[in-house]
């Protein structure tokens, strides 16, 4: 009926009001009007305990105010609850006497006060005296009257967020018929009494009975719940722990303060900090959690000073109090801290990988960066990161977590080292350029090219590179007899070379290209002049 939660018996006695009209609208069977008794006897024991427990509901809210003090924000409650009670009292009374006279009117009884079934499946006699005499309207008015009267005593002591729904209603307000075009243009009185049998009305005027002691259930417990809401009773206690810090280093000392918590179930305090609203949980206490934002200084110590203001409003003593909470922190500067095979330089265009971490946010640390002059590949962990710096200058990496900026870290872009040019033989030994070779053991002439060795132990992935430009000559007397182009390192053309070569002669051989292919599998051009000269016997 209104907006809390129903109890189960509550949820019955809607439902049984349902079924109960359903069979009237339906015009069912005359065995079935025998059952509408078994239901009435259902409804009126329920209908009792309802009397004993609002009854009991009253006697403790007039005792609990008087052991309270007789506070006179109180006082008029207990007045209320007895006007309610009054109220339902009079409309059971009046439905009792309804259904008294349509018993008497139908003889619905024997003199030995059982129900006489064929009384029962009269259906002159409800019309007759709810239709014909006017008393249908008179009852519907009485019913719908009695919610507002309700809300009207509870308006009175402050209760104004209770509302009930009418309990008569019209066929086109009831959902179950809302949509049935054969019942929905019925009135209250129409679709209740016009041909309905005397056993099904009497079970319904027990439901209304039901319906007004529900709804005075329903104040009573609102008011109950607001009798002595002024008093702070701390009633809920948690044994708490404050430490100066949660994270202590080995041979130092840890320090805190063990205190009890307490908070009142009764009351619901607002909370706020630095202006913002915090949740509190249902037991009164408030949670606090928010990401400490960088400070724009810090002291010799990497501290900053900060300061929590907030306040915290409760009932006490009846009226709102508002409790002022001030508390003392220390954000810490965090310090970043890289980590890499080279952390002073980067390599221009290649995989620089870094492991990039803030020690001080702990579990805390999302890492996002923001890279200039380059680009930034976030890793499978937190602060594992490959830069790819630009070509020249300096790469900056802007480094921040939980959306809050952190710091930046600078390297200079160092340019990648040249590799060495070896020849080598097809087995990849390398040739004694000091010594003369054979014509035979140069058929498999390669040229390797070797990266530096740091860059090539630190940046594998970068380091593969390959004569890619130049020429072979062969020279007699320092005259070239025949020139090959060189398209590869790996493969020269050295068997055409070497056709015409006698010994006595040279191969030159003319570098002025290495192309290295970097870790995206790209092949990056860059000039570089070398000659090799090779002796022939």
């Amino acid at each position: 009926m209104a907006g809390v939660k129903e109890t189960p018996r509550q949820r019955m006695i809607g439902m049984m009001y349902l079924v109960l009209t359903a069979l009237l609208a339906l015009q069912v069977s005359n065995q079935i009007l025998q059952k509408f008794i078994l239901i009435n006897d259902g409804m009126e024991r329920t209908s009792r305990n309802y009397i004993l427990d609002n009854q009991a509901a009253v006697s403790s809210i007039e005792y609990t105010v008087e052991q309270q003090g007789n506070n006179e924000k109180d006082v008029p409650k207990v007045a209320a609850a007895k006007q309610i009670r009054d109220a339902s009292k009079e409309i059971y009374d009046y439905l009792e006497v309804l259904k008294r006279d349509l018993i008497e009117q139908s003889n619905a009884k024997n003199e030995e006060g059982n129900f006489v079934n064929a009384a029962l499946k009269n259906t002159e006699v409800a019309g007759n005296m709810f239709v014909n005499s006017g008393k249908g309207e008179e009852l519907k008015e009485t019913l719908n009257n009695y919610p507002a009267r309700v809300e009207e005593i509870l308006s009175s002591v402050g209760i104004t967020d209770l509302k009930f729904e009418r309990i008569a209603l019209d066929a086109s307000e009831i959902p179950l018929f809302a949509n049935n075009s054969e019942v929905n243009g019925k009135s209250f009185v129409a679709l209740n009494f016009v041909k309905s049998p005397v056993g099904a009305v009497i079970a319904l005027l027990s439901q209304y009975q039901n319906e007004v002691l529900n709804i005075e259930s329903e104040a009573l417990t609102n008011i109950a719940n607001t009798i002595g809401s002024f008093y702070f009773k701390a009633d809920i206690t948690e044994a708490q722990i404050s430490a100066v810090s949660n994270i202590v280093a080995a041979g130092t000392k840890f320090e805190a303060t063990m205190f009890i918590a307490s908070s009142s179930s009764s009351a619901r305090p607002s909370m706020s900090l630095d202006g913002r609203q915090i949740e509190v949980d249902e037991k009164g206490f408030g949670r606090i959690e928010f990401t400490a934002t960088p400070a724009s200084e810090y002291d010799d110590r990497g501290l900053a000073r900060r300061v929590l203001q907030g306040e915290i409003i409760t009932n006490i003593g009846g009226e709102d109090q508002v409790l002022p909470v001030e508390y003392e922190y220390f954000v810490a500067q965090p310090v970043v801290k890289v980590s890499s095979e080279v952390v002073q330089q980067l390599y221009a265009d290649c995989a620089n990988e870094l492991l990039i971490e803030v020690p001080a946010l702990g579990n805390t640390y999302a890492p996002e960066f923001n890279v200039s002059n380059g680009q930034a590949i976030k890793g499978n962990s937190p602060g594992q990161v490959t830069i790819i710096p630009g070509a020249t200058g300096k790469v900056t990496i802007g480094v921040s977590s939980g959306g809050n900026k952190i710091d930046d870290v600078t390297f200079d872009i160092k340019p990648v080292p040249a590799p060495s040019l070896v020849p080598t033989m097809s087995n990849g030994t390398p040739v004694d350029i000091a010594q003369a070779q054979a014509i035979g053991s140069l058929t498999g002439l390669q040229l390797q090219a070797v990266p530096e060795p740091t860059f090539g132990r630190t940046m594998a992935k970068d380091a593969n590179f390959e004569v890619t430009g130049g020429e072979l000559r062969l020279l007699r007397n320092e005259v070239p007899r025949q020139t090959v182009r060189i398209s590869s390192g790996n493969n020269l053309a050295m068997r055409q070379l070497l056709e015409s070569a006698r010994p006595g002669d040279d191969i030159v051989i003319e570098v002025n290209q290495v192309t290295r292919t970097n870790f995206r599998g790209n092949k990056i051009p860059s000039e570089l002049r070398q000659i090799i000269r090779i002796a022939i016997k």
